[in-house]
């Protein structure tokens, strides 16, 4: 298992806003990924500000825990097969690995957790000296939102960073709170 700081300024961005970002940064790479968004019926994890994911890009296939520091949050990532992955999706056979430990010193029953809904983003990842710029398309329940994301070593800077590249290509948009968990989980009523 792996840990990671994650500090990232957000913003959600009109399909034109969009458009002009995708042109802009054409010659770079874009992927399509899907995050597997997992909690029990009570939404206990959301209740303590906790996330937990699969991630799927590549045929790969990552588990991540995501809880709130007081600036970003602190993941821990753990990689599953693809066959503890659909025994997870198909029968709700939690994965056994060190999440399950963290977990259950949190209290958290994972038997309880389930794949409540998911969310297909297709991203280009344009890294910069300053740190890692994500132009996504997200498409969860029937919805579609275009966000932007700046990962740097503090809030402040990412959101300065972010507002610098946005206005150079004309974008202007406000920071965003609501994540794409909230939003994917927003959408199914959870």
């Amino acid at each position: 298992m792996s840990n990671a700081i994650e500090i990232e300024a957000k913003v959600l961005v009109k399909k034109e806003d969009y458009e002009i970002l995708k042109a802009a940064y054409k010659d770079y790479p874009s992927y399509t990924q899907t995050n597997y968004y997992i909690d029990d019926e009570e939404r206990h994890l959301a209740k303590e500000g906790i996330a937990l994911r699969v991630r799927e890009k590549s045929g790969a296939y990552e588990m991540t825990l995501k809880t709130p520091l007081s600036q970003g949050l602190l993941e821990k990532n753990e990689v599953l097969s693809k066959e503890q992955f659909l025994a997870f999706q198909e029968h709700g056979s939690f994965p056994k690995c060190d999440l399950v430990r963290f977990l259950t010193m949190l209290d958290f029953d994972v038997g309880q957790l389930k794949i409540l809904t998911s969310l297909t983003t297709e991203r280009i990842d344009v890294e910069t000296n300053d740190g890692l710029l994500s132009i996504d398309k997200n498409e969860y329940s029937g919805k579609t939102d275009y966000e932007v994301e700046f990962e740097y070593n503090n809030m402040e800077g990412a959101k300065h960073i972010l507002k610098s590249l946005l206005a150079h290509h004309g974008v202007y948009a406000p920071f965003n709170k609501a994540n794409k968990v909230h939003r994917a989980m927003e959408a199914i009523g959870k």
